[in-house]
C-alpha cells in the first residue's frame, strides 16, 4: 500500500487545490545545506505563475509544489467552474446529475476491422455488472473536458528520449479539448507533481522540463499517487491517465496489483500507456502496463521507433475524444467493498462484430 507519508503529503496537497496557499515562508522547507546546490530551473519563458519544484531541488519535495504553482492551479480551476447546476444548462451538459450513486462508463466502440464506431445509439448497448443486465440511466458521445495526468518516466535511460516525448506530448495537449484540466507529473525513484491541473499550454511545456534524470524507476508508485491526485480533485467527471516510460518498475513500495486496485476504484481513470521499446523494458515490464492499460479500458502502445509517439498521442487524443458515455444505477449502494465485475456489448444494424473497450471492473465503495 502507499506508504503513510506519501498518502500524508497527497491529501495535504489536494487539500490545498481550490483554497488560497499560504504563505511560503510558512510552507516552505528549510533551506538546504550550502552544499546541496538546487538543479538548475527552466527560464521563466511563459509566465510568473509557473511551478518550479523539480526532483533534485532541495527545496522540492515529493508530490507538492510551491505555493505559486498551487496558486495558478487554482486560479485555472475556478475559470473552468460550470456556472450552471449539474446536470442543468448549457454550461453543465458534461457533468451527469447524481441524484443516486451511478456508475459512469467511458466506452470506445470498434468494428471488426478496428476502427472507432460512431454515431451508436443507447439501445445498441448492454452494460452487465456481475453478468447481470443493467439499467442505463445516462447515455451521450460528445467531447467533454477531461482531467488528465501526464506521468513521465525521467530515468537515466530516458535522457536521449525526452525531448521527443516532450514534443509527443504537446501535441496531445494542442489536439485535446481546450478545457481539459492537465498535470504533470515526472518521476524516477521519487515521483514530483511539477505542473497542478492547467488548461494553461505554456504551464505545461514548462513543467515538462523540470527534471532530474536518475537511474531507479517507480512507476508503481507514481501511477498510484497519479489516480490518488485524480480522484481528489472531483470537478470533472472524465478522468485520464498517460504514463510514458521505457523500463519496468524497480523501486516502487506499491505492487502491480495495488497499482491496478487504485485505478479500478469506481469511476476511476482510463489509463494510456507508451512503453518505448529498449534494453530496460522486458516482457514482464510490457506485460504490467498492458494489464494496467485493459483494466481501465484504455490502450498500451509498444512503438519500435520514438518516431511513432507523435502519431500515437494524437491517436490518444482523438480516442479521449470520441468515446461514449454510459452511466447506471448499480444494486451495491451502501453495500460492503466489494469487486464488481463490467462488461459492455454493443450490435446495431448494417455492422458486424463490435468490439467495446471500457474498464473491467470496479472496487465499490472502496477507500483504501
Amino acid at each position: 500500500m502507499l506508504s503513510a507519508k506519501r498518502l500524508l503529503l497527497f491529501s495535504a496537497l489536494c487539500l490545498a487545490v481550490g483554497a488560497t496557499a499560504p504563505a511560503p515562508a510558512q510552507t516552505a522547507p528549510a533551506a538546504a545545506p550550502a552544499s546541496q546546490a538546487p538543479i538548475q530551473q527552466v527560464p521563466q519563458q511563459a509566465t510568473p505563475q509557473q511551478s518550479t519544484s523539480a526532483p533534485g531541488n532541495p527545496q522540492a519535495t515529493p508530490l507538492t509544489q510551491n505555493p505559486t504553482a498551487t496558486n495558478s492551479a487554482t486560479q485555472n480551476s475556478n475559470d473552468q467552474q460550470p456556472t450552471a447546476e449539474p446536470g442543468t444548462g448549457d454550461q453543465g451538459m458534461f457533468v451527469f446529475k447524481k441524484q443516486v450513486e451511478e456508475v459512469v462508463l467511458h466506452a470506445t466502440v470498434l468494428d471488426a476491422q478496428r476502427h472507432p464506431v460512431p454515431y451508436l445509439n443507447k439501445s445498441d448497448f448492454t452494460v452487465y455488472e456481475n453478468g447481470v443486465p443493467q439499467t442505463i440511466t445516462s447515455f451521450r458521445r460528445e467531447d467533454v473536458p477531461v482531467a488528465m495526468g501526464i506521468v513521465i518516466d525521467n530515468s537515466g535511460s530516458m535522457r536521449d528520449k525526452l525531448q521527443k516525448v516532450n514534443d509527443a506530448v504537446m501535441d496531445l495537449i494542442r489536439a485535446s479539448n481546450s478545457d481539459d484540466q492537465v498535470f504533470i507529473v515526472n518521476f524516477s525513484q521519487q515521483y514530483y507533481l511539477d505542473q497542478d491541473f492547467t488548461s494553461n499550454a505554456n504551464l505545461l511545456r514548462a513543467a515538462l522540463h523540470q527534471v532530474a534524470m536518475k537511474g531507479s524507476t517507480a512507476l508503481y508508485d507514481a501511477i498510484v499517487a497519479s489516480a490518488v491526485h485524480l480522484e481528489n480533485n472531483p470537478q470533472l467527471q472524465k478522468k485520464v491517465l498517460l504514463v510514458i516510460t521505457d523500463g519496468e518498475d524497480n523501486m516502487s513500495e506499491e505492487t502491480l496489483a495495488e497499482a491496478a486496485r487504485h485505478l479500478q476504484r469506481e469511476n476511476g481513470p482510463t489509463l494510456y500507456a507508451i512503453g518505448l521499446t529498449g534494453l530496460g523494458l522486458s516482457g514482464e515490464g510490457r506485460q504490467a502496463l498492458q494489464e494496467l492499460a485493459d483494466r481501465t479500458g484504455g490502450v498500451a502502445y509498444f512503438p519500435a521507433s520514438l518516431a511513432e509517439v507523435n502519431d500515437i498521442a494524437r491517436e490518444i487524443a482523438h480516442d479521449v475524444r470520441s468515446q461514449y458515455i454510459i452511466a447506471y444505477r448499480p444494486n451495491h449502494q451502501g453495500a460492503t467493498p466489494s469487486f464488481s465485475a463490467l462488461h459492455v456489448t454493443a450490435q446495431a444494424p448494417g455492422y458486424g462484430p463490435l468490439t467495446v473497450r471500457t474498464q473491467t471492473g470496479f472496487y465499490n465503495g472502496s477507500k483504501k
